[in-house]
Parts: structure tokens; sequence; C-alpha cells
């Protein structure tokens, strides 16, 4: 199913337009796994992504980015899970239950740090009005965000309750990236950042299960696009001059697998995407929260919010089969990454703030240059 992006405003003059590229299209290959069909979280079966995107007159440069594990009553039917923290600067609400419990029983909604609160209230409403719910008193609404303060008037607090609600009834299997979303106004590597998501396919030898990953990238470091330090050598990195000493921000990730992981190995899998997001150059500043959460969509792992039996009887996969897994989740999470970054567009914000795009012609010179591409 594939789902129009809604934007409140299109206000042509904040976007420049060139031809946006995943990092596959520009002729590398991060990794040696393979992507799945759409190398997308999507590829991941049940898995749906909806944005909302917010862009109103010269401030607003905001949105929402709505997660669903599976299309039916994530409340009833909930999913083993699981959170890493990389650095604990940032807001996640919903993480203690899910560290404590180890399932997730609501979307997982993205947008920006002033606003987990809408967030929050929209996914209990979302919850409660759903069918069978009827009786529920408690939900655990997990909300993550990155701080879009430069591009984005984000003391307005311009997120509505509808806007979350709509990214969740537009989410589809065709994920858009960029600046859409949670990722409208973020900034990475002192570019434009935004939404990002990869996947690998295991070979049938190591199990075949897939692996996706999806980001919201806001965060610095010294760029590297497939070992090429593409940072330095555009003189264009962490603590280089002081337009970018500042490297705070943050970087939200999801990881959804069909692989039959209890909440122990996923919280090892969400682990892995640090070594991913390390392999891009980020340095996990002071004041940039990395957070994973990991998932399973294994229907064999679903936990029944009302049991009919008091032991259940789980698929688990063994610790012996993980390995494989776990380098399929930093390929991913590194691409995701990447391309969160050849997929945005230069963008003009709050304050006339402009952060421009990464240029497509300069990656491809460098990769040229250290022997990437031909």
């Amino acid at each position: 199913m594939f789902k129009k992006l809604s934007i409140s405003i299109l206000a042509f003059a904040c976007i420049s337009v060139y031809s946006q590229k995943r990092v596959r299209e520009l002729g590398i290959s991060p990794g040696v796994l393979q992507p799945g069909k759409q190398n997308s979280i999507t590829d991941v079966a049940g898995v749906l992504v909806g944005h909302k995107t917010l862009i109103k007159g010269d401030g607003v440069r905001t949105g929402v980015t709505a997660i669903l594990p599976h299309n039916g009553n994530v409340f009833q039917q909930k999913v083993p899970a699981a959170i890493f923290v990389g650095n604990g600067f940032g807001k996640l609400a919903g993480s203690t239950q899910v560290m404590e419990l180890g399932n997730l029983e609501t979307p997982i909604v993205f947008t920006n740090t002033l606003n987990v609160s809408t967030g929050i209230s929209a996914l209990v409403n979302y919850t409660l009005q759903q069918k069978g719910n009827e009786k529920v008193q408690s939900v655990n609404a997990v909300v993550g965000e990155t701080n879009d303060g430069w591009l984005n008037d984000i003391r307005g607090r311009h997120i509505q309750e509808q806007d979350v609600l709509d990214a969740i009834k537009q989410a589809g299997s065709s994920v858009m990236e960029g600046n859409v979303g949670a990722g409208t106004g973020t900034v990475c590597f002192g570019y434009k950042g935004g939404i990002g998501t990869s996947s690998r396919k295991l070979p049938q030898s190591l199990g075949g299960y897939t692996v996706g990953v999806l980001v919201q990238t806001n965060y610095g470091g010294v760029l590297q696009v497939d070992g090429v330090p593409v940072g330095k050598e555009l003189k264009k990195f962490a603590f280089s001059n002081q337009l970018l000493n500042n490297v705070d921000g943050s970087c939200m990730i999801i990881i959804a697998t069909d692989a039959p992981l209890d909440s122990r190995n996923l919280e090892r899998l969400a682990a892995r995407t640090m070594i991913g997001l390390g392999r891009t150059g980020g340095i996990a500043s002071h004041g940039s929260g990395e957070y994973a959460i990991a998932f399973s969509t294994d229907l064999g792992t679903r936990v029944q919010h009302q049991p009919e039996n008091p032991v259940a009887n789980v698929p688990n996969l063994h610790n012996d089969y993980t390995s494989q897994l776990f380098m399929a989740a930093i390929e991913a999470t590194e691409e995701a990454v990447l391309n969160s970054l050849t997929m945005a567009t230069t963008m003009k914000g709050y304050q006339e703030h402009q952060i421009e795009a990464l240029s497509l012609d300069k990656l491809q010179e460098l990769l040229r240059k250290y022997n990437r591409i031909r």
C-alpha cells in the first residue's frame, strides 16, 4: 500500500530543488549483506511507516513519523521489544516499561523535543479508541524526539494531536526519506538530515530473516561514507569552526526483524546500531541522545494482553544464531543514516537559518577519488 505524504503548507522557497538519490543509486553498497526488496524497514512484513510534515510560513519546519509493528491492535497483540541507550541526553517516553516488561503495546512516534507530550496524548487517545480496548486503563505510549530548533520554531509547539493521528492513519509500506515527518527540520553532520531507512535480507543459509532500520538523524561528528572521510575532505566536521561546534541533537533508531527474538536478544540487537552510527562518523556527543528501539514481528512471539494460558510457549532464536542479525543491524543502520542525508534537500527556516544538503556531485567525486565507484 502506498500513501501520499501529507504536507500542511508547502512553502516552495524553503526547499531547494535537486536530484535526490539513495546511496545505492550513487554506486556504492555499504556492507556485504544484501538489502531487502525495498531496502526499507517495511521489508519486515507487517511493519508500516507514516509521516505528517509541517511546513508553514518562515518558521515551522517540523513533523511526526509513526512506526507500526503491525496493522492490528498493538495493545491487544503486543510485540517483544527492547531499548538500548547509547547516550541518554534525550526524551524517550515509555522506555522504562518496555525495558521492564520487554514488550511494546503502541505504535512508536517520533517528533521534536517539545512535542513529546503531544505524541503521548495522541497515542493514548488512539489506543483507547481502538475496538477491543474499551476497558483499558493504562497505556504505555512510546514517543521519541530530536531537537529541530535550528530550523523550526520549536517553542511554538506546532504539532497537534491530529498531526500524530494523521501520521498513524497514513502509515503504509512505502517510506519517504529526507525532509519528511520528524526529519523535516533536522541537521546531521552540519548538513540537512532527516528520515532514512534500509534493510538486510539474510540468505537462507543464515536463517533467511530480515532486519530493517529507520532513523531520524540530528547529530554530529566527522562524516564518513562507505569508509571515505567525506567530512574531513570537505572540511566540514565537528569543531572545525565555530559554526560546527554544536554537534548535539540526537539520533532515534528503530530496528525491526522477523526473527523470533526475546527482549534480551532484541536489546543486544539494538546495541549494535551504535556501531553503525560510528561507521558514519557519529561521536555521541554530550548533548546528543542516541536511542535504539528494537522489536520482533514474528507471530509466535506476540504477547497477548489477555493470555489464554499462564505459561507461554514462545519460539526463541538461539544465541549462537544472532551474530548475523547483529551484522545486518549494523549495516542497515549505516545505510539508513546515509540515505537520510542523500535524500534530504537544502532547507531555509526559522530566523532565516539555512542548512545545505550534502552535495551529491562532491560526494561522488570523493567516492571516485577513493576508488569506491568508477
